[in-house]
């Protein structure tokens, strides 16, 4: 088994959107993503298959969830089912938040074309 802590020196990093980047570290079902997002960035209206949840660690940013917005800042949660449209945008100041996946995002991992 590979060792438990997860250092920030062996975070695999990711450019998401331009302005959005994320460190990863993964499991065996589940994936965490720790989210930078620009005053400017944004993560365009997607969808996929698996569940994600969240907490803002800092800053502030747009959420919008099958169509609902609403502004998200530090210690605010969201859940978001798989196959549910979303989309984050800045708000002019950097945010970071914590996304948490299950199952395990194979797009996301060091093999997947960026």
């Amino acid at each position: 088994m590979a060792s438990p802590f997860i250092t920030a020196d062996r975070f695999f990093r990711r450019s998401l959107a331009p302005g959005v980047d994320a460190e990863l570290a993964w499991g065996e079902k589940i994936l965490l993503s720790r989210v930078s997002i620009a005053p400017d960035g944004v993560v365009p209206l997607h969808s996929h298959p698996h569940e994600q949840a969240g907490v803002c660690l800092s800053g502030e940013f747009d959420l919008d969830v099958d169509g609902e917005t609403r502004r998200i800042g530090p210690g605010d949660m969201y859940l978001i089912p798989g196959g549910t449209p979303h989309s984050a945008r800045g708000v002019g100041v950097p945010a970071v938040t914590l996304d948490i996946f299950s199952p395990l995002r194979e797009d996301y991992l060091p093999s997947a074309p960026a």
